[in-house]
């Protein structure tokens, strides 16, 4: 299994426990639009591993969580039905890990390691 410079993990708040099956998107600004460079789905663990290419060139990243549909097959309303984290990638070659910590009304996020 190949793992991605950028990874993710979400973690379910509400419940304590990691929000599995949650679809995420990895995009890459190429002067004024984003392109898709890879997708996945939260594992049992609420983590992407496999997100995208193992190795990315320095610039500005974006990934879009679609917490709608996570919501949905939990049957529970929320405020968010996505989320979009736009971030920078400065140090080549690095690991870059980007987690979230969802509730069906708030979010927070921070460079995990």
């Amino acid at each position: 299994m190949t793992v991605s410079q950028i990874t993710t993990h979400v973690l379910d708040a509400v419940k304590g426990r990691p929000a599995a099956g949650v679809p995420v998107e990895l995009l890459q600004r190429t002067g004024d639009t984003w392109a898709s460079i890879g997708t996945a789905v939260t594992d049992d663990d609420g983590r992407a591993k496999q997100l995208g290419p193992e190795t990315i060139p320095n610039g500005e990243y974006r990934l879009r969580f679609d917490t709608g549909a996570y919501f949905a097959a939990t049957q529970t309303d929320t405020f968010y039905p996505e989320i979009q984290l736009t971030f920078l990638v400065a140090e080549e070659g690095r690991h870059y890990h980007v987690p979230i910590l969802l509730s069906p009304f708030a979010y927070s996020t921070y460079r995990g390691s």
